[in-house]
């Protein structure tokens, strides 16, 4: 919803009054008023010091000087001169009227910024989550190693109030559908509130976590936007400039050093098979970065022909990697943050960055980059771990149907998303699924505190790929 934010005060341009940007043109002083019968007697009895004074005054010459800009006359007015020594309109009315006028407007637009910043800021309530145990055979945890105990499973989120209700529904089916899910462990990017005084802050997310998930292990990691904000440039929707969008790029810098690897996922994601399954996927020597591959996809239409025309550029990029570049999803890969801190990828992501702002080469935000770098290295995964392109399109009412074969991760990518058809009554067949793992407590559903419990989100509520091994 957009706010006007111009003062109560500043009605100029409607009614013709005195705004901020038009000034009354001043005029000439009234003739003294003439004296009623009778008081001719008063005004005669003056102060003959105070007559002289007054006649010193009037036979005084004015200042010499260069002729004075429009500018100058508006700083004059402004201190409370008009033109010719006159008092300005405003001081004619009274300074302290003014004074008042202006302290109200600038009261007005600070009790307008502090509830702006309220309304953003504001989290969503969810409710709490059913406990978990871990199963039988499950390693136990290693005393006092905190973080850095070999046995747990490292997963890597980012955390945005606008997709905070998809990051609970997210977390929830992690849990609900890993043997030993007290073995997981979360590491949540979310913006520096201090930095953004609009976006709520790390207390306030870990409150949010912490109330529907007691029992989770988690660390927060504040993300600075100005890390990353001089290097993105402007894509196909907005939505993908957002600096958040970049946070995975850091994910090696902001981790713990003795976490080996991470599962990096996507917040509009859903799993429905034990995520331990992904952890353990092999990644050769020669791999960074390991996710579902889809060749199948015109792999050029991510560049744009300025780029595949410079010979610099375009094929000779790829030249010399293991297999032919295909596209990939960036939205759930298992990434070696050892390898990738001695192979200094941040800062190789960081430089394909600059070069876009010089010569845009690619117009998708944060992925093309990771293309240009990973693209033909990829160690492939099974594509029933990133069942994407669920989200299809809001405003088309378009719905997408699951991909043939099994799945193990469903994922809304595109421009629609679960929640908002469901709030809005235009849900799709699969946007279902998801219906049973959102924790969200709306404003109407103060009564219904509770979470769908572990027996509603059996295998009957999910399609029937979901479980074909």
């Amino acid at each position: 919803e957009k706010t006007n934010h111009r003062s109560s005060g500043d009605t100029s341009e409607a009614t013709g009054g005195i705004g901020w940007n038009r000034r009354r043109p001043l005029r000439s002083p009234s003739p003294p008023p003439r004296p009623r019968p009778g008081e001719e007697r008063k005004t005669t009895r003056t102060n003959p010091a105070r007559e002289r004074e007054r006649e010193r005054k009037k036979t005084s010459p004015t200042q010499a000087g260069p002729p004075r800009s429009h500018r100058a006359r508006e700083r004059e007015r402004e201190g409370g001169r008009g033109e010719g020594g006159r008092p300005s309109p405003s001081r004619r009315r009274g300074g302290g009227g003014a004074m008042a006028a202006t302290a109200m407007r600038a009261l007005a637009l600070a009790a307008f910024l502090f509830l702006a910043a309220s309304g953003v800021g504001a989290l969503p309530r969810f409710a709490e989550a059913p406990e978990y145990r871990n199963g039988e055979g499950c390693q136990a945890a290693v005393a006092g190693a905190g973080v850095c105990d070999p046995g747990l499973v490292h997963i890597a989120m980012t955390l945005d109030a606008h997709y905070l209700r998809g990051s609970m529904a997210a977390i929830y089916s992690l849990l609900k559908h890993a043997s030993c899910p007290e073995s997981l462990f979360f590491h949540f990017l979310a913006a520096d509130g201090a930095a953004n005084g609009a976006a709520p802050g790390v207390g306030e997310l870990r409150s949010a976590l912490a109330a529907s998930f007691p029992s989770l292990r988690f660390e927060i990691y504040p993300f600075r936007a100005d890390a990353v904000t001089g290097l993105i440039s402007a894509s196909v929707r907005a939505a993908l400039e957002a600096p958040l969008n970049y946070a995975r790029n850091y994910l090696a810098d902001l981790l713990p050093k003795c976490v080996p690897r991470a599962i990096y996922l996507d917040s509009d994601v859903l799993a429905v098979d034990d995520v331990r399954r992904l952890w353990e996927t092999r990644l050769p020597a020669a791999a960074v970065v390991a996710a579902p591959e889809y060749c199948h996809a015109n792999f050029s239409r991510y560049f744009t022909d300025a780029f595949w025309s410079d010979p610099d550029l375009g094929p000779r990029v790829f030249a010399g990697r293991r297999r032919a570049p295909c596209y990939f999803n960036t939205g759930v890969m298992v990434i070696d943050l050892r390898r990738w801190r001695s192979g200094n990828y941040r800062q190789r992501i960081e430089q394909w960055m600059e070069l876009q702002k010089e010569k845009r080469i690619y117009e998708l935000g944060s992925l093309p980059p990771f293309l240009l770098l990973f693209a033909g290295e990829v160690e492939a995964v099974d594509h029933r771990w990133n069942q994407h392109g669920l989200g299809g399109d809001n405003v088309l009412g378009s719905c997408r149907p699951l991909h043939k074969g099994p799945v193990s991760l469903m994922h809304w990518s595109g421009k629609g998303k679960p929640w908002d058809r469901l709030d809005a009554g235009r849900p799709c067949p699969l946007d279902h699924t998801w219906k049973s793992y959102d924790l969200y407590i709306g404003d109407g559903d103060a009564s219904q505190a509770s979470a769908p419990s572990w027996a509603s989100l059996s295998s009957s509520a999910l399609p029937a790929a979901v479980f074909s091994w």
